[in-house]
């Protein structure tokens, strides 16, 4: 401390302390701390570090970690394509719109007894049984649930299996070699022990635009 600072009165040192200690820490933690996370995350993990974007080619259709919605222009559910789970993640401003919007991330907060969320379970079951012709029995349980964010990209090998013939007719395409493909998509639980088996349904669609 120089001879004139410590002339100062006392709560002036101690500002200048406080502003210097603000400096240090500032560098320290919101320049030299996220870099360093950075750089670690783009040498060690670069795909998850960048947001594990799926590319179709040279092209970038979506992240393996966000669902999205195969539908055409009045949010009705494309056949030649494997369908999500639904989705409560929706713009209330947009009329139809088939959900999977992050930036309405989020769940109905509707209860397991909730009147309004057994309609629309029985409403969607019945949907999906017609969309995929099976009975309404056969439909498993992800098929007529949205997820707590409203952005799961995964569906149960069920689910995905009960979409084969759908899928296969609308494409002109041997149901086997579609069934053979979703068995290729399905992904193991983490660790063994952690969830469920799933099926990505982007890089599932994807392998099916090019199974032609």
């Amino acid at each position: 401390m120089s001879v004139m600072t410590s002339r100062w009165p006392g709560v002036v040192r101690q500002h200048l302390a406080a502003l210097r200690a603000l400096l240090v820490l500032t560098v320290l933690t919101g320049v030299l701390y996220p870099l360093v996370v950075m750089g670690i995350g783009q040498m060690l993990f670069p795909d998850q570090a960048n947001g594990s974007l799926v590319r179709n080619g040279e092209q970038v259709v979506g992240s393996s970690l966000l669902g999205q919605a195969f539908v055409d222009a009045q949010g009705n559910p494309l056949p030649q394509w494997f369908q999500p789970r639904p989705s409560a993640a929706t713009d209330p401003s947009v009329k139809n719109d088939p959900g999977c919007n992050p930036l309405f991330s989020g769940a109905s907060n509707l209860g397991p007894s909730n009147p309004v969320l057994l309609k629309s379970i029985q409403d969607r079951r019945a949907a999906v049984a017609a969309f995929d012709g099976v009975p309404a029995a056969s439909v498993p349980p992800d098929a007529v649930t949205a997820s707590g964010s409203g952005l799961d990209p995964d569906i149960s090998p069920a689910y995905a299996d009960e979409q084969v013939n759908r899928v296969a007719r609308a494409r002109g395409l041997d149901p086997a070699a579609v069934r053979a493909l979703v068995a290729a998509h399905v992904q193991g639980r983490p660790l063994g022990i952690l969830g469920q088996p799933r099926v990505n349904v982007l890089t599932l669609n994807i392998a099916v635009a090019h199974l032609h």
